[in-house]
């Protein structure tokens, strides 16, 4: 048993103990974040007596410009203990932009971040085989649900045939994972050269590359308050995903087009030879059928390729993913500090 345990802190002692972020994105969560900040500084200080992670590791909560009172229960945190901070955005970016933030923001001060969302619904205990996963040389270990007992048969099933469809277009994603993923310094700091304004993470932190791994896990019930993804945003971002990283719907509709134009051409070959034959063409319900089907499909394929022209007038504008508006202090700051900060 002992050499057993040997040769564990032998294989972990392959790197050493990193420092650890975890970040923390917040849209309107005060009723979840009493419940949740101390099962996270309670995750933290048990990684941090099991020698897993530096005592230098941070809680990092990025406020997306949330209008209750999630901002102020972020500061109140951090003047409890020197392990929670925080940071705002000027105002409401969206989930994807606060976890770019934070990630940003903690990128030259850390080893290793792990990314997570702040309703407890993900399961904490992972995040101890996530970071004995970097010390085995992973760079980046995604979360992957094991199950989706607890989600509705609607939304597993549009969940899975989101995944396989991006599989089918060339997005390179891990099925059933989300935005609960360690990524390490490393890493980061080859992301930040990645300027898309339209952000779809968990198909673009694989664009990266380095060595990579997945941990399984069981998703609980939201512990506290209503989720702030409703259906439409969850639509939202999966059109996102598909357009910010594929041509393929560009290409079905070339496709489209050529297929729509061979068999008009047939339909017109044929109306040419029953005009010759002396028949009279009949079918104007038919015909009237037809043009409105072609007028609703020429709808579509414009509307897609606005989408992809939009996208490409957002990026050509490169205005900033988010800005930073507030930051809190340490506990541990004295006031000359942080008169010298000013």
């Amino acid at each position: 048993m002992a050499i057993g345990l040997l040769n564990i802190e032998e294989k972990y002692n392959m790197r050493q103990k990193p420092v650890l972020y975890i970040i923390i994105p917040c849209y309107n969560e005060e009723a979840v974040l009493p419940v949740t900040a101390p099962l996270f500084l309670q995750k933290l200080q048990e990684m941090i007596q099991l020698s897993l992670i530096q005592e230098e590791s941070r809680i990092l909560f990025v406020n997306d410009g949330s209008r209750d009172r999630t901002w102020k229960i972020i500061s109140e945190l951090s003047k409890e203990d020197p392990h929670y901070m925080g940071i705002s955005q000027s105002r409401n970016r969206g989930h994807q932009n606060a976890v770019l933030a934070g990630l940003m923001e903690v990128k030259d001060i850390c080893d290793i971040t792990i990314s997570i969302d702040c309703d407890g619904q993900d399961d904490l205990n992972a995040m101890n085989e996530m970071v004995q996963e970097y010390l085995e040389g992973n760079e980046i270990v995604y979360g992957v649900r094991s199950s989706r007992a607890t989600d509705t048969f609607f939304k597993r099933f549009t969940a899975q045939s989101f995944y396989k469809i991006l599989n089918w277009m060339g997005v390179e994603v891990v099925y059933n994972h989300a935005d609960y993923r360690l990524i390490s310094g490393r890493v980061l700091k080859e992301f930040q050269n990645f300027k898309e304004v339209n952000l779809y993470l968990r198909g673009m932190i694989p664009l990266v590359g380095f060595q990579s791994t997945t941990v399984s896990y069981e998703r609980h019930e939201r512990l506290a308050g209503e989720s702030h993804y409703p259906l439409s945003k969850m639509f939202a971002l999966a059109f996102d995903g598909i357009t910010s990283l594929s041509i393929k719907p560009i290409r079905m509709i070339a496709g489209l087009g050529m297929t729509v134009s061979f068999i008009s051409f047939l339909f017109i070959v044929w109306i040419l030879i029953q005009y010759f034959s002396g028949h009279t063409v009949q079918g104007w319900a038919s015909i009237s059928a037809i043009v409105c089907l072609m007028g609703g499909i020429q709808l579509i394929c414009a509307g897609v390729i606005g989408e992809y022209i939009g996208k490409i007038y957002l990026e050509t504008k490169a205005r900033p993913r988010y800005i930073i508006s507030e930051r809190t202090e340490p506990a541990d700051v004295t006031e000359s500090e942080t008169e010298d900060r000013k």
